[in-house]
């Protein structure tokens, strides 16, 4: 492919990192991008993948050193002026970041953001023309009522819709190219399908060229048209998605598709074993909102049990009620109606002291380790900090339970290190390990392993399900991923608009669903082979169409 041909062209691109002692992150790289066409980037964590992306759109960080060149539509890039730059990010390539939420300012409407992404790039516009097109790109992405929505804050709408809006604020300018960085990390499986569809028709009908940063080997079966796999900052294999995904030539290639993890591979659950129960959760309901604005239920009438050694999955869409239950267990969220009993002891009822008592039992892993461990504070004394303010643990004793915990989870050799020093996967199991430093009878682990890519997840689920059998406590597992689901989990509990729609066995629940509503969020949920996305992809339209 020459240089007229591709909407992007990077030839021997290489990136430095440091100030006295330059190292080399990305070596050599090759890359191209036509008009219509979506290339996937994957990877693990530091494979380059991301440095990469901002390469092409010139926001590396300072220190930072890019060399080889970078063409767009044949105009050199690197080695523009920031100035320059300016003029080319937004109007010609434009970025679509990991975290919708994030990406807007809370504290405006959607309308007024999306219609000075319009401005920005041609003043000229009046204000009702400039809406007029905000409105458009809306539409474009498949916001229903774009009009109303307009009038909206972030927090209003889904994590689904607000990606769409950056979508749609990414299309302002009409870019030649746009850089899709880990557009779907955040989202459940069904609001990942829509996002992934509106993509597709951005870059195959529309003819815009996507360069597209994923770890999830779903989506890029789903979406690209060609993969390039990166390690260490080098390309290991590139290639048509069908042939590097069904016939990978790579080890390395072959390594990553390993580790994504297939529903039905574990095979047949086992029939559970009586135990007592540690978690008993009956008609529960969680309400929020006030009389001025309305109330709704976020969990309405849940009833469960969790017994010793059992984890149970719970799934569903974003706003389904999922996280909701694991806060009201852990006393997050207010329960309104209902009974929550820990190991017999009625939340409801119990003393203040018994409450606390109780709730030292149970452990808490949060979704994002980055934001969950003290940045001040290394692996050892992020777990020190519960034990020693919760048991009055200290000295020696303290020193040997923590030495215990980093062992178990596979970091003694990291005990005196600070979350910056260690990896995406490093840092969860030291969440895991803090989690589990009081030694709980339940687990609440809320999308634990959602933000690792594949390797990294399954590293992080063998020592989370070896730390379980070994040490028996009961769990709640929640996530968006049915797969991991499946790998890991005894029973599962499907959730729909704070009400359970499905539950019994893995085997009976993933396999042999029966509500229609569980099929749905099956068919949605990608697979690393584009054969098997082609045929999921009609099941799920056809599905919709039930309604």
């Amino acid at each position: 492919m020459d240089a007229t041909e591709s909407v992007l062209r990077v030839r021997d691109l290489r990136v430095t990192f440091g100030t006295r002692e330059r190292v080399e992150i990305v070596h050599g790289l090759d890359l191209d991008v036509a008009p219509g066409e979506v290339v996937a980037i994957v990877g693990e964590s530091g494979s380059g993948k991301s440095v990469t992306a901002l390469s092409v759109i010139g926001l590396l960080p300072d220190g930072a050193r890019a060399t080889g060149s970078v063409q767009l539509h044949g105009r050199e890039l690197l080695g523009l002026t920031p100035r320059e730059l300016r003029h080319v990010r937004g109007a010609e390539i434009a970025l679509i970041s990991q975290d919708p939420v994030a990406s807007l300012n809370p504290v405006f409407t959607i309308g007024f953001q999306v219609v000075e992404a319009v401005r920005a790039h041609d003043r000229s516009l009046s204000t009702r023309a400039a809406r007029r097109r905000a409105i458009e790109l809306l539409e474009l992405v498949d916001i229903p009522d774009p009009a109303r929505r307009m009038k909206q804050y972030p927090h209003e709408l889904s994590g689904g819709q607000c990606q769409r809006v950056g979508i749609a604020m990414a299309l302002a300018s009409d870019p030649q190219l746009l850089i899709a960085d880990e557009p779907t990390t955040a989202l459940d499986v069904t609001v990942q399908a829509e996002v992934l569809d509106v993509l597709s028709r951005l870059g195959r009908r529309e003819g815009r060229a996507i360069l597209l940063i994923t770890h999830d080997m779903g989506v890029v079966a789903d979406l690209a048209d060609r993969v390039v796999v990166m390690r260490h900052g080098a390309l290991v294999e590139e290639g048509a998605t069908r042939s590097v995904l069904l016939s990978p030539s790579a080890g390395y290639t072959r390594q990553l598709l390993d580790a994504v993890p297939r529903i039905g591979s574990r095979g047949p659950a086992a029939a559970p074993a009586a135990a007592p129960a540690v978690l008993e959760i009956d008609d529960l309901v969680v309400t929020y909102g006030n009389r001025l604005r309305g109330t709704f239920r976020a969990v309405d009438g849940v009833s469960l049990r969790v017994q010793q050694g059992e984890i149970l999955g719970l799934v569903g869409e974003s706003g389904s009620g999922k996280s909701t239950i694991g806060r009201a267990v852990i006393g997050a969220a207010p329960v309104r109606e209902g009974r929550i009993l820990v190991e017999g002891v009625d939340l409801s009822t119990a003393s203040r002291s018994q409450r606390r008592k109780t709730r030292r039992r149970v452990g808490v892993v949060f979704q994002n380790p980055a934001l969950s461990l003290n940045p001040r504070y290394t692996a050892r004394q992020s777990i020190e900090e519960p034990l020693h303010s919760i048991t009055g643990l200290r000295g020696r004793a303290l020193s040997e339970r923590v030495d215990e915990l980093l062992e178990s989870v596979g970091l003694a050799d990291r005990a005196d290190r600070y979350p910056h020093e260690l990896s995406g996967g490093q840092k969860q199991r030291v969440a895991i390990a803090r989690g589990l430093s009081l030694d709980p009878a339940l687990l609440i682990a809320d999308e634990p392993t959602s933000a690792l890519d594949v390797s990294v997840q399954a590293q992080v689920l063998e020592v989370f399900r070896e730390l379980q059998s070994r040490l028996r406590f009961a769990c709640v597992f929640i996530s968006h991923d049915l797969a991991v689901i499946d790998e890991l989990c005894d029973s599962v509990m499907v959730l729909r608009e704070g009400r359970v729609v499905e539950a019994g066995s893995r085997t009976q629940v993933l396999e042999r669903p029966e509500d229609l509503y569980t099929r749905r969020l099956l068919a949605a949920a990608p697979v690393p082979d584009p054969d098997a996305q082609q045929v999921r992809r009609a099941e799920r339209l056809a599905l919709l169409g039930t309604d």
